[in-house]
């Protein structure tokens, strides 16, 4: 039978360092070859609902799963469902929109941690929602932070964001009027927004900053300007295939650029020690995420493991009727 784990079960398990851990573990299969990924794929009903999905397996941790989110008006639901390598077995069903935001706020840490310089300390934030909030988090867990600066449009919002975060953090962080205001002077910039259009100009990045771009993940919107991308010496990406696909930030100044893609460096080959990343003190690097299945895979599996050992979830049963009828077959 499956395991039927809901948000409160998750979270119940699931921590920053936990989530951090299970990121890295899933960028280094991927490097060495015993992870594999599909790219998300869209379904969509227009005027309705899309369907978004995505695929991984995971040959070391010994699951293979997939990620399916669909979002409407109404808001967006998301679920994993986890098997079994060795046996094709369900053996969980996840609900899965903190897992996400865990998940993908890990990957910045991770990216953090790699691509930052080590004495980085200063961060501003544009975003102000609940991704915003994992973001913060990781980086505060790979990075000593002495300063933050978050901006969202809605004053409140960002009043209310700056005073959790402060708490959860353990660093105070400031609100301010302007995203210009959030980007001066960082070395570690997260973009986490739903933007349009961009919300960053390059000519306000500091030499030596690092950039995780996070919100964007469809190619008619982006939210860092052409300079942003120009001027960053290593872009790295979790996908750079996915990238080519829907990462609006890059698309919108590489177009079909080959010599520019050539540029976007795999962030797993880059933890790995693969790929070079930050070679110098004063080089800008960006990391572009879009977030991929591998991820939600690794993580599901550790979850569903801690599960089991703490009793949480409910079993459902699924294929049991077929299961006895071939055992009657097979007697």
């Amino acid at each position: 039978m499956a395991l039927y784990l809901t948000e409160a079960d998750v979270r119940a398990v699931l921590t920053m360092r936990l989530a951090l851990e299970c990121v890295e573990t899933s960028f280094r299969r991927l490097a060495d070859g015993s992870a594999s990924c599909h790219s998300r794929q869209r379904l969509n009903v227009p005027g309705k609902t899309i369907l978004n999905y995505m695929a991984a397996a995971d040959n070391v941790g010994g699951y293979l799963g997939l990620k399916i989110y669909s979002i409407a008006k109404s808001g967006a639901k998301f679920i994993v469902p986890l098997f079994a390598a060795e046996s094709g077995d369900m053996v969980a069903l996840i609900e899965a929109d903190y897992l996400g935001q865990m998940r993908t706020g890990a990957a910045s840490g991770i990216a953090t941690r790699v691509l930052a310089r080590d004495d980085a300390h200063d961060a501003g934030i544009i975003g102000t929602g609940s991704q915003a909030r994992t973001q913060l988090e990781a980086v505060a867990n790979v990075r000593k932070l002495e300063r933050v600066r978050a901006y969202g449009r809605d004053p409140q919002r960002r009043e209310n964001f700056a005073r959790e975060m402060s708490a959860r953090i353990g660093v105070t962080v400031r609100p301010v009027a302007t995203a210009e205001d959030a980007v001066r002077g960082a070395d570690i910039l997260v973009t986490a927004t739903t933007a349009t259009n961009p919300v960053v100009e390059g000519r306000w990045i500091e030499p030596g900053a690092h950039i995780n771009a996070i919100g964007i993940n469809v190619a008619h919107k982006r939210e860092i300007d052409a300079e942003t991308v120009k001027r960053a010496d290593v872009i790295a990406a979790d996908s750079p295939e996915q990238s080519r696909r829907e990462s609006g930030d890059l698309l919108q100044v590489f177009g079909e650029d080959a010599s520019q893609w050539a540029r976007v460096r795999e962030l797993a080959e880059i933890v790995a020690g693969k790929a070079p990343g930050r070679t110098s003190r004063d080089q800008i690097t960006l990391f572009k995420s879009n977030g991929i299945a591998i991820e939600d895979v690794v993580t599901g599996g550790r979850i569903y493991e801690l599960a089991r050992e703490k009793g949480l979830g409910r079993e459902i049963p699924m294929w049991q009727a077929e299961a006895r009828s071939a055992e009657r077959r097979g007697a």
